[in-house]
Formats: structure tokens, sequence, C-alpha cells
């Protein structure tokens, strides 16, 4: 199958890169890097409507967004117009021609107050302006072509930085005193854990909404524990406060877990997070 992956120069777009390169032609996508026919910016209508018509994917897996929470509930309209209207006009364009589209979305389209994992079958209620964007491309999605994937996933983490498990261990590394939160809660990730979930899924061809992250739920505090025990650093302590001591630009959702039913119900799950999380950890050192 030929698929052409928007945001391959990013962590999860990369990931999918290399997982779905096995079996399918590849397309990758990104902003600024690359030859020139594969550089894509998702905001130009027109340079997307060329790109499909010239390329012709058989799928178009669209993990491309603007994933900085704090940078969204700082410039709402930019979030809208990149993580919303891109995704719709991709949507229908990708309708137009015949083509089936993945989306990668966000448990911080729910908005946390349940108390429970969220199912596939719960109504979404974003309370920031991240989640509000990423549910407008959803529904732009489901809207105009049938042909779907939605996927939402929760606290991705890679090699390479720019994550929570990153910025845990280089504070650890400098001696930095610790404080996390410990009341929000989701499912760490990890990134190649959810390629492998996404390959399984488009093999299956079961359109639909799906919750593909790592099993279990885990507050903030108690996953920088776990990743602090795990890397030699069980003797640092960590202060745990509440959401509301930690100043920021964005407010999450505090109880933002996600269940897998969807996809366990056609035998796609992903391993436990602390078992994901030593995994990856022992490859990295």
């Amino acid at each position: 199958m030929k698929i052409a992956i928007t945001g391959a120069g990013g962590r999860l777009g990369s990931a999918l890169e290399r997982r779905l390169a096995v079996q399918h032609d590849i397309v990758p996508l990104c902003r600024a890097a690359g030859a020139p026919e594969r550089r894509l910016d998702i905001c130009d209508y027109a340079a997307c409507k060329d790109m499909l018509q010239r390329e012709r994917p058989q799928l178009l897996l669209h993990s491309a967004a603007w994933t900085d929470v704090d940078g969204c509930a700082r410039a709402p309209e930019k979030a809208l117009q990149i993580n919303g209207i891109a995704t719709g006009h991709l949507a229908a364009l990708t309708a137009q021609m015949g083509i089936p589209m993945l989306y990668v979305s966000s448990n911080e389209v729910f908005d946390g107050r349940l108390r429970r994992a969220y199912t596939e079958a719960d109504e979404p209620a974003p309370v920031n302006a991240y989640g509000a964007s990423k549910l407008y491309g959803e529904r732009a999605l489901a809207q105009v072509n049938p042909r779907h994937y939605i996927v939402r996933t929760a606290w991705l983490y890679a090699r390479g930085g720019g994550n929570f498990v990153a910025s845990i261990l280089a504070a650890a590394a400098a001696g930095k005193r610790l404080r996390v939160v410990i009341n929000e809660v989701a499912n760490p990730t990890n990134t190649e854990d959810l390629a492998a979930a996404v390959a399984a899924l488009i093999s299956s061809e079961r359109y639909g909404i799906y919750h593909l992250v790592n099993e279990g739920a885990v507050s903030r505090w108690a996953f920088a524990r776990a990743l602090l025990d795990e890397t030699g650093y069980a003797d640092m302590p960590i202060e745990p406060i509440a959401m509301q001591e930690w100043a920021r630009a964005s407010e999450p959702p505090e109880y933002a877990a996600l269940a897998n039913h969807a996809g366990a119900s056609i035998g796609i799950r992903l391993r436990p997070w602390a078992h994901a999380l030593r995994a990856f950890l022992a490859q990295a050192r």
C-alpha cells in the first residue's frame, strides 16, 4: 500500500515511517526538511491538493500537529488553524479522491472529570485550546470522510528529547529539585508501541475511533517516580504537588486516562505502560 505520512519529521511520524516502511511504500511529508516534493505545509490547501493528486496515496496518515499545549493556550486561533481547520481540508480532499485517512488525536479532547478511563463511546468535552483544536479535527474528518480512523493517544515519549521522560531525566542528571504534579492522570505511551498498533489497525481496515495507549493509568508523579527508580535515581526525592501549584498557560484535564475497547475487540492491545517504559530505558542504555 502507498501511504503518505504528514509530520514525518516528528518523533511519532518518524516512528510510523520506520514501522510501516517494512511492508508499505511510504511518502514521508514534513514542513521544512527533505526534498522539495516531500515538503508540505498542511495549512496550505493548494499544496495539500497538489500533493494528493501527484502522489495518489492509498492512505493518508495525518500525524502532523502543533502539540505545544501551552503554546496552543496562548495562541488558540493558530492551534485551531493547524490542528483543526487544516485537518478538515485534508479530510475533504481525501474524501473527494476516495482516499482513507487516519488522524492522530489526543486524550485532551476529554475534560478529565469522569474519574474513570474514557472509552471510545464517551462524549468529548475539551477544557483547553489544544484539546478543542484536536476535537475540531476529529469532527471535520468524521463528517466528510466515512473511511476514517481516529486514533486518540496520550503522553507520548520517544528518544531524542522534547517529552516528559527526557525532561525528568535531564533534571535528575543535573541534580535539580523535582516537583511533579500528582493529580494529573493518563497513560504514558511508548511511540514505537503506538506505531506498531497503528500498523495493525490499518491492516484491519476497520474504520472508526480508537484509543491506542499503553495499558494502565498513572499520575505524572508516579510516572516520574518509576522513571527515576529504573535509571539509578531511586534515592532522589520528588515533591508531589497539585496541578494548581504548577503555573502554566494551559489547563490540562485531571483524569484523562483512555481505555482501549475498540482496538482490543479486534486484537490490538498495547503492553502495560511500566513494561513499555522498562523496555524503552533498556534500549536507551
